[in-house]
């Protein structure tokens, strides 16, 4: 790209603003209304307009109905989102849209912030371990390509917000929680607010004997936010986090195992103690300026170090990877006339990573020591070094007198990547004359966004056509098995239509937001496996065609204030729903060396119906009660749609006191909860397409049976809590 792009597209912004007037208002705000529907509506609102298409949004309120570290249970019950998870506490991937549920580790396809910098690193991949839910109090979630402002992703983007206090002051907090599985949870937090300045500071413990064999957790974090305020024209941010997360990982089992509610765990992990142990350094610093009434801009400088060791069935894998960036969008608004006014964004996003991998395979044949591993001749090590810069206009024209408003928006998405075979240098392997470094740039992405916005009284119309890509990931355009560059991948590109509408009926009390989308996704990439000359198998990745997704989604809110003397004086309640068609076209790849042809075969993991519904209730005497049920219907595992995987529902309820002094000098908050209280066998995570079939040597089944579920637990389980809160 070498920033040619970037050089036009400020040259449009500056021509466009010459003769810019002073903005009264801001476009982005809406009418004020007085809301008396979920807290979540405002924020949501906003969002919704502000991103022209559907965005829905978790507030404070909604992730503290479960408990915020079980991500699955909070986030999951988004319509159109599904959270799965190798671990009790870990290896999370949210699947949005149905896409990104084909990896076998982390996400990929989405994109994922923590307040204004990046989760998500260089090569696209998004790792979660190491974040501390406990401490989110809002997030936003784009459903759908959202190329245009955020760069690569056909799924969608995931927003996690950190908040600081609004109370003046200093206050103390110590939030306690214990439970099944030997759960204990804890955190400690410090705030400071003034006039121009505010601060907190929190230590978060998280452990966890885990629900099955090998499974346990254990999380420590450390957490500084700090907010300033310089000026009238400045504020700067400053988010530092240093994280350490201990994940034991007990493998798959076989589906008949699962049916049965067996989980003895997988002997090639639980011999290995297999487990994924991370230590990381996260900082940021953001400064927000206003030159002008009209004309301001926001910069973030991130860097993220990341260091892991990782044993599964297979292999020992060591990794460092320091990732830095930065992003930085400069907004101009004004009046081009009494009757139209124009906000213009136009800004850029700039990350590089560089790795070091080492990754040596195990015999896999000496039980009596099962970490012995092959020589360091057919081990890997690497650097990699990857860089991905993103330039993006984005232009909101708001026809006033109509309410009415035409947004235009394009970016530039650019990735490339070096590979370094750090056990080539001549004469440090006896005999070894191979070489696997290698270099790849993928050609610089368009993606478009159009939308038409109509709002009217309290509804939002809209109609928008967005594109999104995804490239592939450096370790994903070389074979290993076969000592070869993966020459033939292209990056997979994703157009969608999508109309929907959001809004408020009943005198603001009913809240809803439905949307109908259209999005084809062209050259599909797609894990799969092969036999490998050497024996054994062997995983690649292949554009195995194109795949298309219809789908609705429905999110609808009501909130009931009875009249005085009740016994229950506020109920919230929701129903979020999801039906789709998602099949592939013109879709075929080889199974078994066989090439076969799976085109109106219906997308692997993906339920066809998705609902959650919920009520909170509150009693004049502090009382409180959270109930959430959430089902999954029927998936299917393989590409011929031959294994069907049984659908499943959740029933999960918080029952708890609130107590807070008429000073506001404290706050006490007393819980009781369970999750799947109806004892329903589960999954947290399935092996999908082209990754069934799982066979690790030693894993303690029958010969030929193939280990392709991780499950849930398939009893019900608790937690009580305790959060205390001080003011001095």
């Amino acid at each position: 790209m070498k920033f040619k792009l970037l050089g036009l597209l400020l040259l449009v912004f500056f021509a466009n603003e010459i003769s810019a007037q002073t903005k009264q208002d801001s476009i982005n705000q809406l009418k004020n209304v007085t809301v008396k529907a979920r807290k979540k509506t405002v924020k949501e609102r906003s969002e919704y307009k502000k991103n022209a298409q559907t965005t829905e949004v978790l507030t404070s309120e909604e992730l503290n109905r479960n408990n915020p570290a079980f991500l699955d249970q909070t986030l999951g019950v988004m319509s159109g989102v599904q959270v799965d998870k190798r671990t009790q506490l870990g290896g999370q991937r949210i699947v949005i849209r149905g896409y990104g549920n084909d990896q076998k580790f982390n996400n990929w396809g989405i994109k994922a912030y923590y307040n204004q910098f990046p989760l998500t690193n260089a090569e696209g991949v998004t790792i979660l371990d190491d974040v501390d839910f406990s401490l989110v109090d809002n997030i936003e979630v784009i459903k759908g390509p959202a190329a245009t402002m955020y760069g690569g992703g056909v799924g969608g983007v995931v927003r996690f917000y950190l908040k600081n206090s609004d109370e003046k002051g200093i206050s103390i907090s110590q939030n306690s929680a214990a439970g099944s599985f030997g759960l204990f949870q804890s955190n400690t937090r410090l705030d400071y607010v003034a006039d121009n300045a505010s601060m907190l500071l929190n230590y978060g413990h998280l452990e966890s004997n885990g629900y099955r064999p090998n499974g346990e957790s254990l999380k420590n974090f450390f957490t500084y936010k700090g907010d300033f305020k310089y000026s009238d024209k400045q504020t700067v941010s400053v988010f530092l986090s240093h994280n350490f997360s201990h994940e034991g990982i007990s493998g798959q089992i076989p589906y008949s195992y699962y049916y049965a509610n067996q989980d003895p765990g997988n002997e090639a992990y639980i011999k290995k103690n297999a487990h994924l142990d991370m230590q990381s350094t996260r900082f940021g610093v953001s400064n927000n300026f206003k030159f002008t009434k009209s004309f301001s801009n926001s910069t973030v400088i991130f860097y993220s170090g990341t260091e892991s060791e990782r044993v599964v069935a297979g292999a020992y894998e060591q990794t460092s990877s320091p990732n830095y960036g930065i992003r930085s969008v400069f907004t101009k608004s004004n009046d081009i006339s009494n009757t139209i006014e124009n906000v213009l964004d136009i800004g850029t996003e700039i990350q590089q990573c560089k790795s070091l991998i080492s990754n040596f395979r195990f015999k896999g044949t000496d039980d009596t020591n099962p970490l012995l591993v092959n020589p360091i001749s057919v081990g890997n090590y690497y650097k990699y070094i990857t860089s991905q810069q993103s330039v993006f206009i984005h232009d909101r024209i708001n026809f006033k007198p109509i309410n009415l408003s035409l947004i235009l928006g394009l970016s530039g998405n650019h990735i490339e990547y070096e590979r370094i075979d750090l056990l080539a240098l001549p004469g440090l392997i006896t005999g070894n004359t191979s070489n696997t470094s290698f270099y790849k740039s993928f050609k610089t992405s368009l993606n478009p966004h159009i939308a038409v916005q109509k709002i009217y009284k309290d509804q939002i119309l809209n109609v928008s056509y967005s594109e999104g890509y995804n490239a592939p990931t450096a370790s994903t355009s070389y074979i290993s098995a076969l000592n070869k560059t993966n020459d033939s991948l292209q990056p997979e590109k994703a157009k969608m239509v999508e109309v929907s509408a959001q809004g408020l009926l009943f005198k603001t009390r009913l809240d809803y937001q439905v949307a109908l989308f259209n999005m084809n996704i062209d050259n599909k990439l797609t894990q799969l496996s092969a036999a490998n000359p050497a024996g054994g198998s062997y995983n690649y990745t292949a554009n195995t065609g194109n795949q298309l997704n219809k789908g609705l989604e429905a999110s609808v809110g009501y909130v009931y204030e009875p009249k005085s003397n009740a016994i229950v004086s506020k109920v919230t309640s929701f129903v979020n729903f999801s039906y789709y068609d998602f099949k592939y076209t013109d879709f075929s790849t080889r199974v078994g060396g066989v090439l076969t042809d799976f085109s109106n075969k219906k997308v692997v993991g993906v339920p066809a119906q998705k609902y959650s519904f919920g009520a909170d209730f509150q009693s004049p005497t502090r009382i409180y009660l959270n109930t959430t049920y959430n089902y999954l219907s029927n998936v299917y595992s393989d590409f011929a749609n031959t294994n069907s995987v049984k659908g499943f529902g959740l029933l999960n309820a918080k029952l708890g006191y609130k107590l807070a002094s008429k000073n506001k000098k404290y706050s006490i908050d007393l819980f009781a909860a369970g999750n799947n209280l109806t004892n329903q066998t589960n999954y947290t995570f399935l092996f999908l397409g082209g990754n069934i079939n799982d066979v690790d040597a030693g894993n303690g089944f029958p010969t030929g049976m193939a280990a392709d579920v991780n499950p849930g637990s398939s009893k019900a389980y608790f937690w009580t809590g305790l959060n205390l809160k001080y003011h001095f």
